[in-house]
């Protein structure tokens, strides 16, 4: 099979398409032929030599969402069956013509939803729903903040917040994504370009905060959130050391918490993948939620992908086709 490869640290220009070997499937798995994968901001981290791929996952192939085709399977796989086209969260080797896939975390993909579209979604959705609905325990009628609303995580946990019933509140970083994130759902934003969040919003009491910033933005969280209030940690992208008045978690009972994905185990994965099922994939299935695409790339262009998603000049995912 052709894969997109990492052939050593450094910038876009390292992706390479070389041929290896088409995955040898393990009990309880199926294997997909990719016809469209996601590019997310660890595939850029991990291509800068940031962010390494768990132990038994292949190394030097990024990717970590994918839609294709169930073309063989292995084991048990629940109802699932060759010719299904499924959606699925990998922990990489998702820039491949194939990958191998557990059965128990792949998603049937709705009649009318495109590959491109579905590709965009796995990531996403489950890194928002763990982080904001599990870990984060929003409920309907609270305010929630997230962080860089125009992009993959920030356009997913608008509209999933919004549906929700709870009252959306994010940063972009221009104009032009002021009016998208609106149509997502998002009641009140601030393009940190020209305005502060913290002063914009001090006193209104953040119940649930989404940053995959960190940095200076660490205790402008702290200061927004209301008392009982929860920070969700999901990156660090401007600093991962950062100081805290522990007063202030005292004094207002705060929450801090989060969590990466990637490495956690496959029952893990299975019940958050049952868990979108049963909560999310009706929303997808009616379209009240939906991948929005700011671009597609055939695969042997996957450099120019990674330098629109370091540009930051898009609106929502970024898909690569095979």
């Amino acid at each position: 099979m052709k894969a997109v490869v990492i052939t050593q640290v450094g910038g876009p220009e390292v992706l390479r398409v070389e041929e290896r070997p088409t995955p040898v499937l393990r009990d309880n798995e199926v294997l997909i032929e990719v016809r469209a994968a996601g590019v997310n901001r660890p595939d850029i981290f991990q291509r800068k030599g940031n962010y390494p791929a768990p132990a038994g996952v292949v190394a030097d192939i990024p990717g970590l969402e994918v839609a294709g085709v169930i073309v063989d399977m292995n084991g048990a796989c629940g109802d699932l069956k060759i010719g299904d086209r499924v959606m699925a969260l990998v922990a990489g080797g998702g820039y491949a013509q194939y990958v191998a896939v557990d059965a128990g975390i792949c998603l049937v993909i709705p009649d009318d939803l495109s590959y491109e579209e579905a590709a965009g979604m796995p990531e996403t959705l489950f890194t928002v729903w763990h982080n904001v609905f599990e870990r984060g325990r929003l409920a309907s009628g609270e305010r929630f903040l997230v962080h860089g609303g125009a992009g993959g995580i920030g356009s997913t946990a608008i509209q999933l917040a919004r549906l929700w019933g709870a009252e959306v509140f994010t940063t972009v970083g221009s104009s032009d994504k002021v009016l998208f994130v609106k149509a997502l759902g998002a009641s009140h934003v601030i393009d940190y370009s020209g305005l502060d969040f913290e002063m914009t919003w001090k006193g209104i009491g953040m119940d649930v905060i989404l940053d995959s910033i960190g940095g200076a933005y660490f205790n402008k969280n702290i200061n927004l959130l209301a008392e009982e209030g929860r920070l969700v940690m999901i990156n660090a992208m401007e600093g991962a050391k950062v100081e805290l008045n522990l007063m202030k978690v005292m004094l207002k009972r705060i929450h801090i918490t989060g969590s990466t994905l990637r490495s956690r185990s496959i029952a893990f994965k299975r019940n958050l993948t049952n868990s979108i099922r049963q909560e999310v994939m009706p929303w997808v299935a009616s379209g009240a939620y939906k991948t929005h695409l700011a671009a597609c790339f055939p695969y042997d262009k996957a450099n120019l992908a990674h330098e629109l998603m370091e540009s930051r000049g898009f609106h929502g995912k970024i898909i690569l086709t095979f």
